[in-house]
């Protein structure tokens, strides 16, 4: 193969794993978000769209603050400052984090992450992607499931069947 011929290659391979990875990024079902070092959405897929219902549009430029339940942003943002600062996040090695979230309409929905620090070529943090799935259903049918169990060990205790 002449060397025109193995670069031509090698460049439509390259445009399609850029194709590849940009479709599988804004496509994907599950949200992808990407947050500056501030805080602020720079990214926002479809599945984010769908998870927690603002179009991008309406989440490009705004602070993280309108998917984090109130009572944790105080918290969360600690945290997020004090990852931007010393570069570590104890999520950044694939360990999934299980946390409440806001939908636009206002009701708490349940979410499983990772996370994904972003460098600059010195090394310095400049932003997290996170990769989020919503878990609310699951959540849901896990915490009935733990009630009814509970409240049948209850029962025999009362009954004596235990």
């Amino acid at each position: 193969m002449s060397d025109a011929t193995s670069t031509t290659t090698d460049n439509a391979v390259a445009i399609d794993i850029e194709r590849f990875a940009l479709t599988l990024v804004r496509e994907a079902p599950d949200a992808i978000i990407y947050a500056d070092s501030q805080g602020v959405i720079r990214f926002w897929n479809r599945g984010a769209e769908r998870v927690f219902g603002f179009a991008v549009g309406e989440a490009l430029g705004r602070s993280l603050d309108i998917i984090i339940p109130g009572r944790l942003r105080a918290r969360h943002w600690a945290g997020y400052t004090a990852t931007m600062r010393s570069g570590v996040t104890r999520y950044g090695a694939g360990e999934i984090l299980a946390v409440p979230a806001t939908h636009k309409d206002g009701r708490r929905i349940s979410v499983e992450f990772t996370v994904l620090p972003f460098r600059d070529e010195a090394g310095r943090m400049i932003g997290i992607a996170a990769i989020l799935r919503d878990v609310t259903t699951r959540f849901e049918e896990m915490r009935a499931l733990r009630a009814q169990v509970s409240q049948s060990g209850k029962s025999s205790e009362i009954t004596g069947d235990g």
